[in-house]
């Protein structure tokens, strides 16, 4: 009875450990996925650098480890002829940021957003994004993205036009003196908090009047508009900003 009994526990030992397992998952699969939706554009003599954080793993599985980012950067030989864009050896380490300490970065949601002051005009850059989790492990690189940077655009002179429930902008630019005109960014912040380096409106707008409502009474706010504009190789910059203009509502009569 004995020998019988440990027979049948051998054997249903053996039948649970056939049961179905996961996948394999080699250690380069349980790094995080490369950010996405990566941008670099002219904003004045500045470059704004814009992606999306990865949210997964290279398994595809929650990342719940995710520390920050390293950003790369690599000056470019000739403004008008990208260097090799498959080469990585000649970036140079330009940003490593932790998402507890976002220092000159400003996040919105899943979107990290910062500028690149280290710039000069008639040259080109690009960059490339790699993020690493707690452990220091390093995730996948993001292809890199190219701007140049040129004589930015005349900035637009802004007007601010409160009333009892909305605050109308109206503003007005030069034509560029090269490009295509696309829009103007609307871009505002409470009188003690920095300008944001997103802007209200999600398009370019193409009317030179913008009117802000949903705002809290007796709070200051400060605005600023800049121009969009297309340039002859294809890239997008924005001006400089306008001049910054305050507004409050209004009181009820």
């Amino acid at each position: 009875m004995g020998v019988r009994f440990l027979l049948f526990f051998m054997l249903a030992s053996l039948a649970a450990g056939c049961g179905k397992k996961g996948p394999l998952l080699y250690p380069d699969m349980l790094v995080p996925a490369a950010v996405s939706s990566l941008t670099a554009n002219q904003s004045g003599s500045s470059v704004k650098i814009a992606f999306d954080l990865p949210d997964k793993d290279m398994a595809g599985r929650s990342l719940r480890d995710l520390a920050g980012v390293t950003i790369f950067k690599r000056v470019e030989a000739s403004p008008q002829q990208p260097d090799c864009p498959a080469c990585t050896d000649d970036f140079r380490l330009f940003r490593k940021l932790y998402l507890d300490l976002p220092d000159a970065t400003q996040v919105y949601g899943n979107r990290m957003v910062l500028l690149d002051g280290e710039t000069r005009r008639n040259t080109a850059y690009s960059y490339y994004v790699v993020p690493f989790a707690r452990d220091n492990s390093v995730g996948a690189s993001s292809a890199p993205v190219r701007v140049r940077v040129t004589l930015q655009p005349l900035p637009p002179v802004l007007q601010v036009l409160p009333a009892p429930t909305e605050i109308k902008l109206e503003f007005v630019a030069i034509p560029p003196e090269e490009g295509t005109f696309v829009g103007y960014n609307v871009y505002r912040a409470a009188r003690d908090e920095p300008m944001p380096y997103l802007p209200l409106n999600k398009a370019p707008l193409a009317d030179t009047t913008y009117v802000d409502s949903g705002l809290e009474r007796k709070t200051v706010y400060r605005y600023a508009v800049r121009a969009v504009v297309r340039m002859p190789w294809g890239g997008i910059a924005e001006s400089g900003a306008s001049n910054e203009a305050q507004g409050v509502l209004k009181e009820e009569e």
